[in-house]
């Protein structure tokens, strides 16, 4: 077992594995540490706490320091310095009129490297733009071209609900979503209706997935014949929420609404279509592999 701290450098961000080096932490300290990017200050957001080996990736880097006064008001000036940066970088994109929209910049802590993250339809030649950048700031730079998620994470703003962005607010990894999701909702497929301002499948459609499918799991599935008490018919639909079900009569062909209870099943719909055999979306590692399953998934 190897004790670890768990570290947030952006407010919704991914929670990295640290090396507490002894220190003693609590949740909500700002601390000094060593990235594969540089020197970085982040925020405990997992205090001290054991687990195996298999859950971090080796090497584990190591706590340096709790942040100090002198190194808050160093991230204060890297924030000012990043909005320099960013309008410097804006004008160089149109001098080489180069088809890409820069989204956010980042200073490590050090000042070593500066980050600019941008958006672009396809593959960008910005080798002359990074000579540019690189004899004005006289530093390193990295110009980093990111998903369509990833800068709606970084931007923020309202959903369709009026509340702030889940992925900008509490999300720190993105899930996969498919349009399977929403079917098994009864919601409507509107791409309109179900798109994020990201135009992406809206990432709280996985919220409530999980207890829909395993409340139909309770009910027979559309198409079963069924004997009801005012004769036998086939179930058109199945509203959890109400706990009825749809069914149109064989003999009068009107649609009545039945609880469960009253409801006898004497054939299941023989259609294949199991809910163990529905193709399911797989775990996404990265923004880009869970655009690309929306993609596959929304064409069928």
């Amino acid at each position: 077992m190897i004790e670890v701290v768990g570290v947030r450098f952006k407010p919704a961000g991914k929670i990295y594995y640290f090396d507490p080096e002894g220190i003693a932490l609590e949740v909500g300290d700002n601390v000094i540490l060593e990235t594969t990017r540089g020197i970085e200050c982040g925020q405990i957001v997992v205090k001290p706490k054991m687990v195996t080996e298999e859950e971090i990736i080796a090497p584990l880097k190591k706590i340096i320091r709790k942040a100090t006064a002198v190194d808050l008001k160093q991230v204060e000036i890297n924030k000012t310095k990043e909005k320099e940066a960013f309008k410097s970088c804006v004008k160089k994109i149109e001098e080489h009129g180069l088809p890409m929209k820069l989204v956010d910049v980042e200073y490590t802590f050090d000042a070593n490297k500066i980050i600019f993250y941008f958006t672009a339809d396809g593959r960008i030649d910005f080798r002359d733009l990074v000579k540019d950048l690189a004899a004005i700031f006289r530093t390193r730079i990295e110009l980093r071209q990111i998903g369509v998620r990833d800068e709606a994470k970084m931007l923020g703003g309202l959903g369709t609900c009026g509340r702030g962005l889940c992925c900008a607010t509490f999300l720190g990894e993105f899930d996969p979503v498919s349009i399977r999701m929403a079917k098994e909702q009864n919601l409507s497929l509107n791409p309109t209706k179900i798109s994020g301002i990201c135009g992406r499948l809206m990432c709280c459609l996985k919220y409530e997935c999980e207890a829909y499918e395993s409340e139909k799991a309770i009910y027979p599935s559309e198409g079963t014949t069924v004997n009801t008490p005012v004769g036998e018919g086939k179930i058109v639909s199945v509203n959890i929420l109400k706990k009825t079900l749809l069914v149109e009569i064989k003999e009068s062909r009107q649609l009545v609404e039945f609880p469960l209870t009253d409801l006898e099943i004497l054939s299941k719909e023989k259609t294949g279509d199991s809910k163990e055999k529905r193709p399911r979306p797989e775990p996404a590692t990265s923004n880009e592999a869970v655009e690309v399953a929306d993609d596959l998934v929304e064409i069928e």
